[in-house]
Order: C-alpha cells, then sequence, then structure tokens
C-alpha cells in the first residue's frame, strides 16, 4: 500500500509512514500545490494510492463520482500532527488494510473510526 498525503497535511507524515514500513509520498513532491482534489484523486488512482487527507471535498467526491477507488483516509481531529495522532492512524491502516485494498472511505477522530465501502450509495 502507498499512501499519498494531501496538501493540508504536513510533509512530516512521510518520516511517521516510513518509520511504520508504509511508502508514502507528499503532493507537494509530486505535481502543482494548486492543483484541484480531483486532479489528485486521478493520480492517486492512476498510480494505486490510498489518499490521506483532512478535506471532506475527497469524500464528496467518491460519492458523487461512484468510484470504487482510490481510497481515501480522512483525519477529523484538531491537532494533525504525526506526534500527535501519528499512532492512532498506522493502527487504522493497519487494521483496514483489506477495506483500503479494495476501496474504502476511512474517517478517523481519536475517539472512533468509520468504514465505508466504496462505491459509496
Amino acid at each position: 500500500m502507498k499512501i499519498l498525503i494531501d496538501m493540508n497535511l504536513s510533509p512530516t507524515w512521510v518520516t511517521t509512514f516510513t518509520t511504520a514500513g508504509i511508502e508514502s509520498a507528499h503532493w507537494s513532491s509530486i505535481g502543482d500545490q494548486a492543483a484541484p482534489d480531483s486532479t489528485i484523486m486521478a493520480y492517486a488512482k492512476a498510480n494505486n494510492y490510498v489518499v490521506f487527507t483532512n478535506d471532506l471535498d475527497f469524500g464528496i467526491l467518491l460519492a458523487i463520482t461512484q468510484a470504487d477507488i482510490p481510497s481515501v483516509i480522512q483525519v477529523r481531529t484538531q491537532d494533525l500532527l504525526p506526534a500527535m495522532i501519528g499512532e492512532l492512524v498506522v493502527s487504522a491502516i493497519a487494521q483496514f488494510n483489506s477495506q483500503l485494498e479494495t476501496g474504502a472511505l476511512i474517517t478517523l477522530d481519536t475517539l472512533r473510526s468509520r468504514v465505508r465501502i466504496l462505491p459509496i450509495n
């Protein structure tokens, strides 16, 4: 599994994922920083990435397009730094690995996780 980190999250997530044995890239190292979410989604789909974001628009794009990939992990917390929620995110990726591989929208906060299998109806 490969994680594509959205612009609204720190590039330091790359180190967190690498330490956990998860390949990742921050969008700023791949594409135009002002690219629309649809461009990021298209890149993730074409290159077999899971999108990691704090932006609800990715879930909306999945619902509107009825897409079954790419998977998206949405973090819904106030503190988005890896030092604060890194373990939570890495644990959720391990827990929901099979769903992420086949297509899912995962929403994480500090109290719970929610998984929706794609496509969203």
